[in-house]
């Protein structure tokens, strides 16, 4: 029998695409082990969510370290010692630096509000909103040194809802939540 890919899930919030993450896993859609989840902000919502359905958090804050080298290669270590095999980022609000690009090539991959190569970094909502465009939609994509700059696997269009981000983004959120979860079982199951 073929071992389940183990990943961690690094998320910076609620953790709502963790969820729905975990749950794809847990209903046999997502065939791999969601065996960590990551978080800069201890307290966030996203580290309840993982207690609740028993996986394992490290949870610490980047201030905590002398570097941003040392903050990854604490992260790193525990990856290494889960031996986990990919990293999911699923809202973590950080840039990914060389000590996880290299202990990781081509194993990070990042969901992203917008249909890349425009609107990265942060507020991609606001900014597609603030450019008065008809469309957007989500890209999953590999991580790499820029921000949001990695090597594209899958994007969807959504109509804007002229003048209501609310909606807008709700319809943003149901396109992500199955999307990243196609495209992971896709490149997983290779």
């Amino acid at each position: 029998m073929v071992e389940k890919p183990k990943f961690a899930v690094f998320a910076s919030g609620s953790g709502s695409n963790f969820q729905a993450i975990y749950d794809a896993v847990n209903d046999g859609k997502l065939e791999a082990q969601a065996v960590l989840v990551v978080t800069d902000k201890p307290g966030a919502f996203v580290v309840e969510r993982a207690k609740n359905v028993g996986v394992e958090t490290l949870a610490i804050k980047p201030s905590s370290f002398s570097s941003k080298e040392a903050y990854e290669q604490e992260i790193v270590k525990k990856l290494k010692e889960l031996e986990v095999e990919w990293i999911v980022l699923a809202g973590y609000m950080r840039l990914i630096g060389n000590v996880l690009l290299e202990a990781y090539p081509n194993r990070i991959i990042n969901i992203h509000p917008s249909l890349l190569p425009s609107f990265p970094g942060k507020d991609a909502i606001g900014q597609a909103m603030a450019h008065g465009v008809k469309v957007t939609g989500v890209s999953v994509h590999y991580v790499d040194a820029g921000m949001d700059t990695g090597p594209i696997l899958a994007q969807q269009a959504i109509e804007v809802v002229d003048g209501d981000r609310e909606k807008t983004e709700e319809r943003i959120h149901a396109v992500e939540h199955d999307l990243y979860m196609k495209t992971l079982q896709k490149l997983w199951s290779r």
